[in-house]
């Protein structure tokens, strides 16, 4: 016999009475979860063949920003913030299994982040230092940059697996984490709190507006000297290298300042929340400081899916390859439509 909570009726009543934060997850996060999978790996899969005319050094980033971006995806998205919540009781809430899942968190967005500032600062080189760029810009450093970071981000994220203790213990299995009291309290566990802070966002944040401004200001100044050289009378004509310079930095600084700004919001309310001491909500889905943090978390999920878009919005061989791959998939599905028919 059904009790009345399980009728359709009682479930759609029950949902109503949710935070309106709460619907809006519950809705927010499959959606940008199905859209970013699918958005990155169709990014990978087109920078995999090459065919966009970019430097293999440039697509080396692309692609490991973009794998990085599917990583987020998948472990914070797809298996912390919708099965684990919604299965509350499922393999991925034991405590263990939870700590890997919440290192694993960690470690994603640290490369995510840092792998932009990276693509950044190769930039930065490649415009500022015309005899370092020959050995420094090439894909085989590259490649060494972002494995050794790979490698040493799984080493410092190793304190996570242990800062965090079950939620409640049944029949003697250990279900859930939250953040260890002892060691979040403890004044190495607040010096941990606020380093991770400044390493995931505000040294990346400060670096990637350096660079910037560096790189901007030496394309400018370039691009001054190459006019006078050009002369008043061919002024007005096509310059290939100009235009290479314009499109690179439309590139440049639409995925880092799109970055920062989706950033923000998350940065800006953990500081404000930690220095009021407001971060303990006791479970208030409709305190101001929640929703902030909630916001900022949600926004910061965006970052996944802004670089294709971006690629499409300002590289036209990108568009080009992008149509490629949509044809090929289509002559698939027809394939397999006509097959099951």
């Amino acid at each position: 016999m059904r009790t009345r909570a399980s009728t359709p009726t009682a479930s759609f009543s029950h949902n109503m009475r949710k935070p309106a934060i709460l619907l809006i997850k519950d809705i927010y996060y499959p959606f940008v979860a199905a859209l970013g999978v699918l958005v990155n790996l169709v990014t990978i899969m087109i920078l995999a063949r090459r065919n966009c005319g970019l430097s293999k050094c440039i697509s080396v980033y692309m692609v490991a920003m973009a794998t990085a971006d599917l990583l987020v995806l998948i472990i914070n998205v797809i298996v912390y913030r919708i099965f684990s919540y919604h299965f509350p009781f499922s393999f991925l809430t034991y405590s263990p299994v939870c700590r890997v899942i919440l290192y694993l968190c960690t470690v994603s967005f640290d490369l995510t982040v840092w792998f932009t500032v990276f693509f950044t600062f190769d930039r930065f080189v490649a415009v500022c230092f015309e005899k370092f760029k020959a050995r420094y810009c090439t894909a085989r450093n590259a490649g060494l940059v972002i494995t050794v970071f790979c490698f040493l981000t799984f080493i410092k994220n190793i304190r996570f697996l242990f800062a965090y203790e079950p939620e409640q213990i049944i029949n003697n299995v250990q279900w859930g984490c939250r953040a260890s009291i002892e060691f979040f309290s403890s004044p190495l566990g607040i010096a941990w709190v606020w380093f991770h802070s400044a390493w995931v966002v505000w040294l990346p944040f400060t670096l990637i507006v350096a660079f910037n401004c560096l790189t901007i200001g030496r394309i400018l100044m370039a691009n001054r000297i190459r006019r006078k050289l050009r002369g008043s009378r061919s002024e007005n004509h096509s310059d290939s290298e100009m235009e290479n310079r314009r499109k690179s930095i439309i590139l440049l600084f639409t995925v880092s300042g799109c970055f920062i700004l989706l950033w923000l919001t998350a940065a800006v309310s953990f500081v404000s929340t930690r220095l009021t001491n407001t971060n303990n909500y006791r479970g208030d889905h409709t305190a101001p400081g929640y929703i902030a943090y909630e916001t900022g978390t949600c926004l910061k999920f965006l970052t996944c899916i802004q670089n294709p878009c971006i690629y499409a919005a300002t590289q036209r061989k990108f568009r080009e390859e992008l149509k490629n791959v949509l044809k090929s998939l289509w002559a698939v599905v027809l394939r397999l439509v006509r097959k099951c028919g």
